[in-house]
């Protein structure tokens, strides 16, 4: 059975890699809208509407509505993140499931009406959380739910990466939510949710904009510490600390502590490492396995046998209840409770 996939923008750089595998995919007929896109230059990463699916050679449609008409059975929405409440609410009332990228939204209110949205439709939502489908963090939940690491009750993550480049409306708040608290913290907490299941239920923050100063419209670096109701504690590096010269976009690890043992798992460490022979720059070939396939594969898988995947728009409620925690903890200077849907 051939699925129609839509992608809603291209705004997100994820929506290249996107594109290009749901591509591939021999049961899979493919469309773009991008309505609002402008390209900034001729690299792949710089193309916009027409320009990029014409290069990734994917259909195109010029108007979200008329993409829509075409009768998706599914769609991608990988605009910036204060446009993701208009384009689910215009997905979900055409009928199409939604794997959504991350955070759900950039206000509680937005986030609480996609998931009105979505059960008012009757349509499912899955959030793009990539590296919960690592093999290696399917390795670490298998431990965990052994049992052999008893206990949680610490953790540390470092999501890292470069200031986006060929997408500047990931600093500009009105678009994007926030600076880097938004962009990289999500990701350490689906990972926690996923692993653990248990809620957030108070965060303090730190952040400040001491990198990329002469460029970002919001923090470029933080600190963000989140209990949990389990009693587990959570600190997450989430800064742009990259530089721009860095052989790859960034990297995420996590170090886990239980009263059974302890493990570290760095998602993106399979690499040949090495220096330009000319100019001495270092060089760094990923070779790790590619995240995006599995979690689309799974959200193809789920919207075929009409199932609800994971993680689910809960899960985007509650890491976007951190987030939101996150912001407020850095304006007053205290800890603050996270919200409950």
């Amino acid at each position: 059975m051939t699925l129609r996939v839509g992608v809603l923008s291209f705004a997100h750089t994820h929506a290249i890699g996107y594109l290009s595998t749901l591509a591939a995919m021999p049961d899979i007929e493919v469309r773009g809208a991008d309505p609002d896109g402008v390209s900034t230059g001729t690299a792949i990463g710089e193309l916009r509407g027409a320009e990029l699916a014409g290069a990734l050679g994917v259909g195109y449609a010029k108007t979200y509505e008329e993409l829509l008409a075409w009768g998706p059975d599914a769609v991608v929405v990988t605009s910036e993140n204060a446009r993701h409440r208009e384009l689910v609410e215009l997905a979900a009332a055409a009928g199409a499931h939604v794997l959504c990228e991350k955070p759900l939204a950039t206000s509680w209110e937005d986030g609480l009406a996609i998931r009105d949205a979505v059960h008012r439709a009757g349509v499912t939502l899955m959030m793009a959380f990539p590296v919960r489908f690592a093999s290696a963090f399917d390795r670490l939940r298998a431990a965990h739910d052994s049992g052999a690491l008893g206990t949680v009750f610490s953790v540390r993550g470092a999501n890292n990466g470069m200031l986006p480049l060929s997408r500047d409306w990931f600093t500009d708040p009105a678009l994007s939510g926030g600076g880097a608290i938004v962009d990289h913290v999500v990701h350490i907490a689906d990972l926690l949710d996923g692993l653990t299941g248990a809620t957030p239920v108070s965060v303090t923050a730190v952040a400040n904009r001491v990198l990329h100063a002469g460029r970002a419209r919001a923090e470029t670096a933080g600190l963000v510490t989140v209990t949990y109701d389990s009693g587990m504690v959570a600190a997450i590096d989430c800064s742009w600390s990259r530089p721009d010269s860095s052989p790859v976009w960034g990297g995420l690890t996590l170090d886990v502590a239980g009263t059974g043992g302890t493990v570290s798992v760095d998602f993106f460490g399979a690499a040949a490492r090495g220096l330009d022979a000319v100019g001495g720059r270092p060089i760094e070939l990923r070779y790790g396995a590619d995240h995006d396939l599995p979690m689309l594969r799974t959200f193809l898988g789920a919207v075929r046998s009409g199932t609800q995947p994971q993680p689910d728009v809960e899960v985007g409620l509650r890491t976007l209840s951190i987030v939101l925690a996150a912001q407020e903890s850095v304006r007053s200077g205290r800890t603050e409770s996270a919200r409950r849907a």
